[in-house]
C-alpha cells in the first residue's frame, strides 16, 4: 500500500495559500514543448536479469572515448587516469560520505577537501579557494553573482571567446534575476576589443583562457581597465591541465577564477559528473558560494580541520546567503574553420560521420554552436604521436575525397554505425542556446 501523507484538501489549501489554481500552474516557468504529455514509453514492470539484459544492449549502442581515438575536448577532455584513483574513491569511507553536514566529526572528509582546496588554490594562483561547485559552467554563473554582491552593481560583460553553454548559463540565471549580460560576439581568433565594454556601470568582465577557440588571452590589461571602472575581472578556464604550462589568472590579477576540473582525476562519464573549480581573493571570501574548510589546533595542539565557511541558505538567513549549493563534488574532488571544405557539397557535419568509417569517434560539430560549419578538435597526451599522425593523415585523405568525385565516402555516412545521437544532429542544424522564458501564468482568483 502506497503510503500518501496528504489528503486532497491538504493539496487545494496549500495551492490556495500560494494563489495558484492548480498544480499545473506550479510548472508555468517550464517551456510547453518541454513538458511530457503521458508516461514515459518504458515497460511497466521487468524482474532483475531482464532490466540488466535490456540496458547492456542499450549502453553498447554507445561509443566509448576508450574505444577509439578520441579528439572531442570542448570542456570534456579524456586523460590518463591511474588506477589508484579508482581504487581510492571506491572506498566505502569515501564512497559513502555524502556531504558534512555535521563536519567536525568527519576528519577525513574535511582534510581531504582542504588539501584540495590548497591544489586548487596554487594552480590558479589565487589567496584562497572553496571545496568545489557543481561543475565550470554553473560555477561561472556563482562567479558572476558573486561579482554583483560584491560591486553592487548588475552588469557582466562576457568574452566572445567563453565557452557556449557557459555563457548560456549565466544568461540564464541574469535573465531570473532581471540582471544585465552583454555577450560578445563569437571571437575565434582572439581579436574582440573588449575593453571599450568596460565603464562604471560593469559590475564584471568574464574572460576565457585558454579559450575555447585555444587562444591564450592576455589578462592584464583587462584587469587594469576593469579595476580603474570599479569592476572584477572573472577569469574562467575548461582545461584545468592548461594552468600547469600558463601563467595562472591570480599572476595578472583576476579577482575569481573559475573552471571546469574533470581534467584531473575524473573520466569523462558522458558528461559527469564533474567538479568546478572556484577561487578568489581572499578580501572577497566571505562573498564566496559553497564550502571552505580550514586547518585549526584541538585543545591538546592536535591537526584538525573545520568547516570555515558554509554560507547557503540552509545555514544562514536566506537574505545573507551566498549560495544554495547543496553539496561539494567530494568523490569527484578526491580524483583530482571549414574554407577548404566550401564548394565541396561536403559539409563539417558529414565530414564528422565520415569519420565515424575511419574508426574514430564523432567529431565535435554542433561546437561551437556560435560559429557556422565549425569542427572543434582537441587531443591530449592520451593519444600516442603514431595515433595523431594517423588521424592527420586520415582527414588530409577524406578533405581530398571531399574536393575530388568520391563523394559516396560522406552519402549516408556512417555507413557501418548507425547514427545514434540525433538530438546533436539536430542541435547542429538548429541550436537553442538560451532558454526563452515563456508568458507567465494567470494567477488563481
Amino acid at each position: 500500500m502506497r503510503y500518501l501523507p496528504l489528503t486532497d484538501t491538504d493539496r487545494e489549501d496549500m495551492l490556495a495559500r500560494i494563489g495558484v489554481p492548480d498544480i499545473d500552474a506550479l510548472f508555468s516557468d517550464v517551456p510547453a514543448g518541454k513538458l511530457l504529455k503521458g508516461p514515459v514509453d518504458l515497460p511497466r514492470a521487468r524482474g532483475e536479469l531482464e532490466v540488466e539484459r535490456i540496458l547492456g544492449k542499450m549502453a553498447g549502442k554507445n561509443t566509448a572515448a576508450s574505444a577509439v581515438p578520441f579528439f572531442v575536448g570542448a570542456g570534456a577532455y579524456k586523460h590518463h587516469v591511474p588506477a589508484t584513483v579508482d581504487h581510492l574513491i571506491q572506498r566505502s569511507e569515501f564512497l559513502t560520505s555524502y556531504t558534512p553536514y555535521q563536519p567536525e566529526i568527519a576528519q577525513g572528509t574535511l582534510q581531504y577537501l582542504f588539501e584540495f582546496q590548497t591544489q586548487v588554490a596554487a594552480l590558479t594562483g589565487m589567496e584562497v579557494a572553496n571545496a568545489s561547485m557543481y561543475d565550470g559552467s554553473t560555477g561561472t554563473g556563482e562567479a558572476v553573482l558573486m561579482a554583483h554582491r560584491v560591486t553592487k552593481r548588475r552588469k557582466a560583460v562576457l568574452s566572445g571567446g567563453l565557452h557556449p553553454h557557459y555563457t548560456a548559463v549565466v544568461e540564464t540565471l541574469s535573465e531570473m534575476a532581471n540582471d544585465e549580460v552583454v555577450a560578445l560576439k563569437p571571437d575565434v581568433s582572439a581579436n574582440e576589443d573588449i575593453l571599450s565594454q568596460i565603464d562604471d556601470s560593469v559590475s564584471c568582465v568574464v574572460v576565457q583562457s585558454p579559450d575555447v577557440f585555444g587562444n591564450l588571452r592576455d589578462l592584464k590589461p583587462i584587469a587594469e581597465k576593469a579595476h580603474a571602472h570599479g569592476a572584477l575581472l572573472i577569469a574562467v578556464f575548461t582545461e584545468v591541465v592548461s594552468l600547469g604550462a600558463v601563467v595562472p589568472p591570480g599572476a595578472q590579477d583576476a579577482d575569481i577564477v573559475v573552471g571546469e576540473g574533470q581534467s584531473i582525476g575524473n573520466a569523462l562519464n558522458f558528461g559527469g559528473p564533474y567538479v568546478g573549480l572556484f577561487a578568489a581573493k581572499s578580501k572577497y571570501i566571505r562573498q564566496m558560494p559553497g564550502r571552505l574548510c580550514g586547518e585549526t589546533v584541538n585543545s591538546t595542539g592536535q591537526r584538525g580541520f573545520v568547516l570555515t565557511l558554509s554560507t547557503r541558505e540552509q545555514h544562514i538567513r536566506r537574505d545573507k546567503a551566498t549560495s544554495n549549493i547543496c553539496t561539494n563534488s567530494g568523490l569527484c574532488v578526491l580524483a583530482f574553420d571549414d574554407e577548404w571544405l566550401k564548394g565541396s557539397g561536403v559539409s563539417t557535419l558529414d565530414f564528422a560521420k565520415a569519420m565515424i568509417d575511419e574508426g574514430y569517434h564523432p567529431m565535435t560539430v554542433y561546437f561551437p554552436l556560435v560559429v557556422h560549419g565549425a569542427m572543434l578538435i582537441e587531443p591530449t597526451e592520451s593519444e600516442s604521436k603514431a595515433a595523431l599522425d594517423l588521424f592527420i593523415a586520415t582527414l588530409r585523405d577524406l578533405a581530398m575525397a571531399a574536393k575530388g568525385n568520391d563523394k559516396e565516402r560522406f552519402t549516408s555516412a556512417p555507413h557501418h554505425a548507425p547514427i545514434r545521437r540525433l538530438d546533436e544532429t539536430r542541435a547542429a542544424r538548429s541550436p537553442v542556446l538560451k532558454w526563452e522564458k515563456p508568458a507567465p501564468a494567470k494567477a488563481a482568483e
